[in-house]
Order: structure tokens, then C-alpha cells, then sequence
């Protein structure tokens, strides 16, 4: 399973989990006939049509409960703090152990079960789910594997505003560590500095069990914490600027990604 898929799996699980399957197999008949007309995100809901047995397609809402304010600070602010989730989420991907981040705040990001999920039909069937409701739940997994960022929304945040934030604590982090290494250069400053060219010698013998060479624990790169390059036609954004910078970030993505294996595969090559 990759990366990009994890967290469609995990709702479709939940989904199965469903005591009474003959609607869910109705639900998913709907959804394989093409019966779902839309799927809409309208702030914190989800607002569907689906064609039924009458002439007007029968309207869905679903939402989530909601955090708060005070819960979204506290959640962005743990993510920062992790490299890897920051570097994730702002490469459009799900890490896999965000729930640990919204279980600090005591909160779940999935719904534990369909009970939490909210939902209404304008059919006339008093079961919830029913058959239409169900039809929607498959058909967001689709959604939830193509923009994990939805998931985000029913909760209370776009994922235009947990990207700004993120950057936002993530450059102060690493303000804060420039700090710090400016500092501790101060501090030595007066003590005797080594020749450059022998900086990188070491002439003791190595423990070999102690020295461990892996590839990095994940894909994403730097270009993925600072965001897109910005290029502009005489301070203007155009279509040939927007291409253009697709092509550089892309560009530049094969390059970090090359020199990483070549790092590695030299480094294991190194007797």
C-alpha cells in the first residue's frame, strides 16, 4: 500500500465496520451505477445529490464534529515540531502516525466509528445510513485518497490555512535554531580553529558494528518544507510563469532526489 493510500483504506475499513451490511451493499451498488450526482465540500460539510427513485435526486449532508480553535493552535503547533510531519503534509501527504498529534490534544482526526460521522437524506427511509448516505461513503474514500486535506476540513481547517501556519511555525523553529548556531560560533570563536583541509580527517580506527548507513527514513526534501519557488513575469503571475516554476521545482526534485541515492549508494560502496 503506498503512501497515498493509507488513510482511504483506513476510511473504507471503517465503513465495513458497519453492523448491517445489506445497506452497505446496497450503498455500493449506487455507487458503482453512477447513481451519486455530486459530491460538494461546503465549509465543514459534505453536501451530495443522489438519484433515487423519484424524478429529483434525493440531497445528502454529512459533516464531523468540529475542534476548536484553541484544539487546531495546539494540534499545528505539535506538528511543527516533527520535521517529518511538516515535510509530509506540505507534500500533500498523510503521515502515518498523525493520530499520535491529535491524540496529545485529546482528539481523534478519523471518526472511531459511523456513529460520529452525522448524516442526512431527504429520502424518505428513517434508516441511517441508507442506501443513498451509504453511496457517499464509498465515494469519499475516492476523494479522501486524492486529497487527504479533506479530512482536515470537516474538522474545522482548510488546507490552505494548516499549510500557512505550518510554514509560519516552522520558519520561526528555524529562525530559532540560526539563533542558536550563531550563538554557539560566537562562543568558540576565541578557541584555535583547524586547518580546513583536515576538518573532515579522522585518525582513529572506526567500530564498525557502531557505524549504521541507511537511506533517509522519507522522500520528501527541503523543497518540500519551503514550498514552491515563486517566478514571476515582471512581478506578475502569468500561465508561462506558473510552468515554469512546475518545471524548476520538478527539476529540482529528481536532482535532490538523485544526489540522496547516490549519497547513500557511495557511502555503502566505501570500504
Amino acid at each position: 500500500m503506498s503512501n497515498r493510500e493509507w488513510w482511504k483504506e483506513q476510511w473504507l475499513d471503517l465503513i465495513n465496520s458497519y453492523h448491517f451490511k445489506k445497506r452497505l451493499e446496497r450503498g455500493w451498488k449506487y455507487a458503482r451505477e453512477g447513481n451519486v450526482l455530486s459530491i460538494e465540500f461546503e465549509g465543514q460539510k459534505v453536501i451530495a445529490k443522489v438519484k433515487g427513485t423519484e424524478s429529483e435526486p434525493y440531497q445528502i449532508s454529512l459533516w464531523l464534529d468540529i475542534f476548536s480553535d484553541e484544539d487546531w493552535n495546539y494540534i499545528i503547533e505539535e506538528m511543527s515540531k516533527k520535521v517529518i510531519f511538516s515535510a509530509k503534509l506540505l507534500a500533500g501527504e498523510m503521515p502515518h502516525n498523525i493520530e499520535e498529534v491529535f491524540a496529545i490534544a485529546g482528539k481523534r482526526l478519523f471518526p472511531f466509528s459511523l456513529s460520529d460521522v452525522r448524516a442526512h437524506c431527504s429520502c424518505p427511509d428513517q434508516a441511517n445510513p441508507c442506501k443513498h448516505i451509504s453511496a457517499v461513503y464509498y465515494l469519499l474514500g475516492d476523494r479522501f485518497g486524492e486529497d487527504p486535506f479533506v479530512l482536515f476540513q470537516l474538522r474545522g481547517r482548510t488546507k490552505k490555512e494548516i499549510l500557512t501556519k505550518l510554514r509560519q511555525l516552522r520558519g520561526k523553529i528555524d529562525e530559532e535554531a540560526a539563533t542558536v548556531n550563531l550563538t554557539e560560533t560566537y562562543t568558540f570563536a576565541n578557541y584555535p580553529i583547524p586547518k580546513i583541509q583536515q576538518f573532515w580527517n579522522y585518525d582513529e580506527q572506526l567500530e564498525s558494528s557502531l557505524v549504521v548507513i541507511i537511506p533517509p527514513p522519507s522522500s520528501a526534501t527541503v523543497l518540500d518544507i519551503l514550498g514552491s519557488i515563486n517566478i514571476t513575469n515582471n512581478g506578475e503571475k502569468t500561465h508561462k510563469s506558473s510552468v515554469a516554476m512546475e518545471a524548476a521545482m520538478e527539476y529540482l526534485r529528481k536532482v535532490y532526489q538523485e544526489v540522496s541515492q547516490q549519497a547513500v549508494t557511495e557511502a555503502l560502496n566505501n570500504d
